[in-house]
């Protein structure tokens, strides 16, 4: 009876949160537009073809606030073709699994995953698991498996590692080219970011057909502090909620993780100058890379001329490439992409209780347009 009613009672919370997540409203829903480029139709990482997004959200009991969140980078074998990737670290304070290969050979060659730092490790292994278990993957003996994480032990009972096998391969098995949730889900379920509840976020930028037509998308996993802007206006020092603001307890330290996207030819060396440039975001949201916070962006390319086959047939290839001197337009939307990913973390998550009674409240909306219309940081106001 016991376990009936304890299982009734997770279900109850975990439909409350799914209808009050529907309630909330991404930034640009409510006049807050970044930037001058459009995104896609989803406004998602997703928008970049072929890319598909997948996760698993853990809320059970009064201490699990945990999950996983995968990217695709396409819908064939990775392994097989694997596509050309970058990583940049903006402080190393961060359990970066796989990276070292990324940054040697300049490919992916498994899906990226995103979860909390004492599961990195299984996540990791589950993604070996699955990369081993498609017949054409038969015969390899190495697997380089991408994961990134943040640290969510404030809500969640971090040390019990409730993400399990079962739970990644869910993820990549459910994952959608289409709308990406966002809030508290998945890897940002248990998050929080610039004094308010994190989670995830996503957002694209459509470049011009003249600038080359091509899409940037952009997820985020937040868990950081700073002194959060929104769209250039002050939100957290009007709420009184951020960093060494007087008598005010506050958590610096955290993490974020930054994925992005393109289906724009790019090498892995241009592919790093694009994810450098998510830090200039990072910087405008409010955030300082604090001692304590693992920063990282990881980039790569769908460009399907770009694939890289794990057995290479010939000596020589010939590849195309985005040249220096039109990468300009690239930066624009990357840094355009994940400011607004960011506030799309934040706008869609809502207040979460987790272990030992901890609440997580959420960004106040309706106090955070007023201080937006203040300093006339929302359009058509």
């Amino acid at each position: 009876m016991k376990k009936s009613i304890a299982v009734i009672t997770v279900l109850i919370s975990f439909l409350s949160l799914a209808q009050a997540q529907e309630q909330r409203k991404r930034a640009r829903d409510l006049g807050i537009e970044p930037g001058i480029l459009t995104p896609g139709k989803w406004n998602a990482i997703t928008d970049v073809k072929g890319v598909s997004v997948g996760q698993k959200t853990l809320v059970a009991g009064d201490s699990i606030r945990t999950g996983v969140t995968v990217i695709l980078p396409h819908q064939g074998n990775i392994f097989q073709q694997k596509v050309p990737a970058a990583v940049f670290v903006g402080n190393g304070f961060g359990k970066a699994l796989g990276f070292t290969q990324i940054e040697e050979l300049g490919n992916i060659e498994t899906p990226i995953a995103l979860t909390n730092t004492l599961n990195a490790f299984l996540v990791a292994n589950s993604l070996v698991n699955y990369t081993l278990s498609i017949p054409e993957n038969a015969k390899i003996r190495s697997v380089n498996p991408v994961v990134g994480e943040t640290n969510d032990g404030w809500l969640n009972d971090i040390r019990g590692r409730h993400v399990k096998d079962k739970h990644v391969m869910e993820a990549i098995n459910t994952a959608t080219t289409e709308k990406v949730a966002e809030g508290n889900v998945g890897a940002g379920t248990g998050t929080r970011a610039l004094g308010f509840k994190g989670g995830i976020g996503t957002s694209s930028r459509v470049l011009p057909k003249e600038r080359g037509g091509y899409t940037v998308g952009v997820l985020v996993q937040t868990n950081f502090g700073g002194i959060l802007q929104i769209n250039g206006a002050p939100v957290g020092e009007e709420l009184n909620n951020f960093y060494m603001a007087n008598d005010v307890p506050y958590v610096v330290d955290g993490s974020c993780m930054i994925v992005i996207a393109t289906d724009a030819p790019l090498s892995a060396r241009n592919l790093k100058r694009l994810a450098k440039r998510s830090f200039l975001a990072f910087g405008k949201v409010g955030s300082f890379s604090s001692n304590g916070s693992g920063d990282y962006s990881i980039a790569f390319s769908t460009h399907p001329q770009l694939r890289i086959p794990y057995s290479a047939k010939e000596r020589e290839k010939n590849t195309i490439e985005v040249a220096n001197d039109y990468m300009s337009p690239l930066f624009l939307a990357a840094v355009e992409a994940t400011e607004e990913a960011i506030y799309n973390s934040l706008f869609m998550a809502t207040d979460m209780q987790g272990q030992k009674g901890r609440m997580m409240k959420a960004l106040p909306v309706q106090e955070t347009l007023k201080i937006m219309d203040k300093y006339k940081a929302r359009k058509n106001q």
